[in-house]
């Protein structure tokens, strides 16, 4: 009673030094249709052994027979169970993130791998410790363009890249007075014609994805080279699996390389947590955010880890951090580590050939059915957008589900996508999907 009474009087101090009345005067911001307007509806609480049966029958509500060709930002990949049994070690799992002096020598090392698994990947002269997933990753990327050369006027982003990294984006720079150019789209990628004019010498950054959101391959060397002759950056965001086949960002003239790390390692679970990839050339490490780990030696010359660069506002001056990123995705870059080490670049090229061979298998057999095409011609890596000719999109994407199968999403749930794709679905396809899958998808939809 006595902790009780301290809390209420604690609480009442509070709230008559900001002058409000009462927590409820508080709540009244919150829009009137979203208040619950009443107490939680909690059961009350159970011993260990019947919470544990509790949670096993919920458990087993859970389908396991579904075949997924979902695509749209993550990917259904294969997650060896080494993967799992390294990053579930206590000592990994329960490390807190590095961002303090005293984090781990293993924690550090394990990130200092990360770093130059990731450089090695994409060829790229440093990487970050990891951010918090690839939406954010493009925004950071944004705004390091910025202070890399002191542009402010305007941003240009392909129509082409993720709708949710726009939105993500644009969102960010509502009140920075930034103007958000979106570079045009013709059959399925950036129409570097339409999009000459757009950029010029006010353009802090030109952003665009390989492969983009509908899946099909940009002209990459040539936005870079756009970016460059008006004196802004190259920022890419890649699909690190298509790393095992396509030419890495550093080889056609990326200056900030992003990506949505989540296919590497990490199993789809209901949108996160999953993890953001920042890469840049050497001549912009001091305008990177987030952390980075190095190498060194200590008084006895043994070698050891430190965290070298740490430019956010609870380390520095706050006019001279780099971000307000205030942590980092430790867990999931341990599991990309993991994963990366135990493939090496061999098992990286077989498991992009696969999921190449298999979505080009998937798109041949499911335009065969009559009504179905390929909405873009263009070539693609793994992932293609249907397009379905006198029936609704979402009476597809039913059917397919009544047999089994998930594909989509459908592009009409994304507002920024324009309005001539709205009726395209998109098919993912990786190495984890059989010939016999895919036939039977077809013959679903047949």
């Amino acid at each position: 009673m006595a902790y009780l009474y301290s809390y209420q009087s604690q609480q009442e101090e509070m709230l008559q030094a900001i002058g409000v009345p009462s927590i409820e005067t508080l709540l009244q911001q919150v829009p009137e249709e979203l208040r619950l307007k009443r107490e939680l509806n909690l059961p009350p609480a159970l011993p260990e052994l019947q919470l544990e049966q509790h949670v096993k029958r919920l458990a087993g509500n859970n389908r396991a027979d579904r075949v997924c060709f979902l695509g749209g930002g993550a990917y259904d990949h294969f997650v060896p169970a080494v993967v799992d049994e390294v990053t579930g070690r206590g000592e990994f799992y329960t490390a807190y993130t590095p961002y303090q002096p005293e984090a781990s020598q293993g924690s550090l090392q394990a990130f200092f791998e990360f770093q130059t698994l990731i450089c090695e990947l994409t060829g790229m002269d440093v990487s970050n410790a990891s951010l918090y997933e690839g939406g954010t990753a493009a925004s950071e990327a944004v705004f390091m363009s910025m202070r890399i050369n002191g542009r402010h006027d305007k941003v240009a982003i392909s129509g082409a890249v993720h709708p949710e990294y726009r939105h993500i984006i644009e969102t960010y720079l509502r009140d920075h007075g930034t103007e958000v150019v979106v570079l045009p789209v013709r059959d399925g990628k950036t129409d570097l014609e339409a999009s000459a004019g757009l950029v010029d010498d006010k353009t802090a950054c030109v952003v665009y994805q390989h492969p983009n959101f509908f899946g099909c391959l940009e002209d990459v060397t040539e936005l870079s080279e756009l970016a460059h002759k008006n004196g802004s950056l190259s920022v890419v965001s890649f699909d690190p699996i298509s790393l095992g086949l396509l030419k890495r960002p550093a080889d056609y003239g990326a200056d900030i390389a992003v990506a949505e790390g989540q296919s590497l390692g990490i199993p789809l679970q209901y949108g996160g947590p999953y993890l953001g990839i920042l890469t840049c050339r050497q001549e912009f490490v001091r305008k990177m955010p987030g952390r980075l780990i190095t190498q060194t030696t200590d008084r006895d010359g043994r070698t050891c880890y430190a965290l070298g660069l740490q430019t956010r506002e609870q380390h520095i001056r706050r006019d001279k951090a780099t971000s307000n990123i205030c942590t980092n995705q430790g867990l999931l870059a341990l599991r990309a580590t993991v994963y990366l080490s135990l493939l090496g670049p061999q098992g990286i090229r077989e498991v992009a050939e696969l999921s190449l061979r298999k979505a080009h298998y998937a798109a041949q057999q499911l335009t065969s059915i009559p009504g179905v095409e390929l909405m873009f011609s263009s070539p693609f890596f793994k992932e293609f957008t249907l397009k379905v000719n006198g029936r609704s999109v979402s009476s597809v994407i039913e059917q397919a589900a009544s047999a089994g199968f998930d594909i989509g999403p459908e592009l009409s749930r994304f507002p920024l996508v324009p309005s001539a794709t709205q009726e395209g679905i998109l098919v993912a396809v990786t190495e984890t999907r059989s010939k016999e899958e895919i036939d039977a998808l077809a013959a679903a939809l047949r």
